[in-house]
């Protein structure tokens, strides 16, 4: 849902808006605050942080709409100003644009023109959260996140949300390559780098597919996190991608001498998702930890080769929906109980 803050003090605009745009609303595709002048408006975003848009006038009581504009460039970089005023003329135009202003629209509204405005103005900032969600992923500034980096990329807006932890429900595979260290002992270093490279990329291309996230690469092994609506029937989805794709791969060595395979241990459950690392070295993983992630890895370790485990617990979850084996009882450290294994076929 896409909150907007509508700033006038045209009182029969509020009743226009809801009015108006009472499809979206019924939908709960957009919710609209009102506010009656610029001082207003502060408040209301104080008290509504989520706030993704501004609608406002120019010419109001107590604070005006271009004052406003100012204000806000300076509260949140990502929030998006729409004027909507009678004063179309190219000076208030230029002003408005200059303090930070997406669009200006000119009273009596158009309707059908402010949807459209509203629309691309929304696109463009969900493209800005996109490229925002990329780079604090990114293995680099992971890194290297340091005060010059950060204040180079938007400031303490972006930094806070750097250092954002949450706790959620998701799901973790970890993906092991069978057999490769061996293969690092008898071949030249150059060589043993690129095909683990482009094993890596395989694998890489199916979790994007399945919108998950490539946590860490250890040795010759993926840790890949998975959130969201369907995480676990995702991350499921993925794995069997990438086992059938490193099966008929055929990278740097001749199927005679070296075949590979995987082995893949998932679990989902609650997790911590935080910058995880040491401030004093400013290398910091943006990871998951906690119980559900200690299993998906001993699951890995208990997979044979071609082997993907998953837990009871997750087995109950989409055993409609996926092909699976009952394997054994594995006894897990830190956990009272042995734990039912399944392998997933298909």
């Amino acid at each position: 849902m896409t909150k907007i803050l509508v700033v006038d003090d045209e009182t029969d605009l509020e009743i226009l808006i809801k009015q108006k745009f009472r499809q979206k609303i019924r939908q709960k595709q957009y919710e609209f605050i009102f506010a009656e002048n610029g001082r207003h408006a502060l408040d209301q975003l104080a008290a509504h942080p989520d706030v993704d848009l501004v609608l406002s006038d120019i010419n109001m009581p107590e604070m005006d709409g271009l004052t406003l504009l100012s204000k806000l460039s300076e509260q949140n970089s990502l929030l998006k100003s729409v004027i909507v005023s009678a004063y179309g003329d190219m000076e208030n135009i230029r002003t408005a644009m200059n303090r930070g202003a997406f669009d200006f629209i000119t009273k009596p509204i158009d309707f059908k023109d402010l949807e459209i405005t509203i629309e691309k103005t929304i696109s463009h900032i969900e493209g800005i959260k996109k490229t925002l969600q990329a780079v604090k992923e990114n293995n680099i500034l992971r890194m290297y996140v340091d005060e010059t980096v950060l204040n180079f990329m938007g400031g303490k807006k972006i930094e806070e949300s750097l250092f954002h932890n949450e706790i959620v429900e998701g799901t973790v595979a970890f993906i092991d390559i069978c057999g490769f260290t061996a293969i690092s002992e008898t071949e030249p270093a150059n060589k043993v780098v690129a095909m683990l490279n482009a094993y890596f990329d395989i694998m890489v291309n199916e979790i994007i597919k399945e919108e998950g996230t490539v946590d860490k690469f250890l040795g010759d092994a993926v840790m890949a996190s998975f959130k969201g609506e369907f995480h676990l029937d995702r991350a499921m989805d993925a794995c069997l991608s990438i086992k059938k794709a490193i099966q008929q791969a055929d990278i740097g060595i001749g199927p005679d001498l070296y075949k590979p395979e995987v082995s893949i241990g998932i679990n989902s459950g609650e997790m911590v998702w935080g910058n995880i690392g040491s401030a004093t070295l400013r290398r910091l993983d943006y990871t998951v930890i906690g119980d559900a992630v200690n299993v998906a890895a001993r699951l890995q370790g208990a997979a044979k080769n071609g082997q993907i485990l998953i837990s009871e617990a997750a087995y109950n979850k989409v055993r409609e929906s996926f092909c699976c084996n009952r394997v054994a009882e594995i006894k897990m450290k830190n956990k009272e109980l042995p734990v039912i294994v399944y392998e997933i076929l298909s």
